[in-house]
């Protein structure tokens, strides 16, 4: 990883362990459902040019490519890529580029760019972001989705965990798969705005399948659940419950 942003998470050895623990599990496959159907609302009509900003293994970047979409996919784990080179071998409109999303000007603009959940493993989310917007050309869409702070306390509140909400959520011997630096849904928006972007959607992912006292309905009811967070994902107050918050929004011009 680059000197300068070595406090960035890198899943560098474990990618394979992170591809397993989230997308073998109903709360990865869920998200994922969850981010595609809304992405479907609003993608372009014809193939454009897409960043997948911090993409890791490829798992959008497919669901792009098989539409069509001439994909960029960049991550700053050497091993995810690698994953993702073999997954994507069928997809000569896949592109790769390895290096921290911070320095991805040099790469140019694009008309749809991706950045789903990258933000709360930074050290300084908002700075990438506000770098990130630089590849996104005018009139161009900004897929964004994140771990949503307010959720994450709302769910330790429910769980008893106050201590650990007393020590902002800092403990000894953090887990590496577990997000170090999650984001208010009002900031990014309050930052979006200030950077003159419209917001044309907002939804939570993941706004009750967490918080269900059975988690077995996870499994036995999972079309049920997905039924139902897409019905109330998009709803207030639902929506600022989501374990991960999703927006898109358009840069002016174009």
């Amino acid at each position: 990883m680059h000197k300068q942003y070595s406090q960035d998470q890198s899943f560098d050895r474990i990618a394979e362990k992170f591809e397993k623990n989230i997308y073998g599990t109903t709360k990865g496959r869920l998200r994922h459902e969850l981010l595609e159907h809304y992405l479907h609302q609003h993608l372009p009509k014809t193939p454009v040019r897409v960043l997948d900003a911090g993409g890791g293994t490829g798992v959008m970047t497919q669901t792009l490519a098989e539409l069509g979409h001439q994909v960029t996919l960049n991550d700053v784990s050497e091993d995810a890529l690698a994953i993702a080179r073999q997954k994507l071998a069928n997809y000569p409109q896949v592109s790769y580029h390895c290096g921290p999303l911070q320095k991805l000007t040099e790469q140019g603009e694009f008309e749809l760019v991706l950045c789903h959940a990258v933000l709360e493993w930074l050290s300084r989310p908002l700075d990438a972001l506000d770098s990130l917007l630089q590849n996104l050309a005018p009139g161009g869409q900004l897929s964004l989705s994140f771990f949503n702070r307010d959720a994450h306390v709302f769910s330790n509140l429910i769980y008893g965990n106050f201590d650990y909400i007393d020590k902002d959520f800092v403990v000894p011997n953090r887990v590496r798969l577990n997000p170090n630096n999650a984001v208010c849904p009002s900031q990014v928006l309050d930052f979006l705005q200030a950077s003159g972007l419209q917001v044309v959607h907002k939804a939570g992912i993941r706004c009750f399948h967490d918080y269900v006292r059975d988690k077995s309905i996870q499994t036995s009811h999972y079309e049920q659940i997905k039924a139902k967070e897409l019905e109330y994902g998009t709803r207030h107050p639902y929506l600022w419950l989501g374990r991960y918050f999703h927006l898109i929004a358009i840069k002016p011009g174009g």
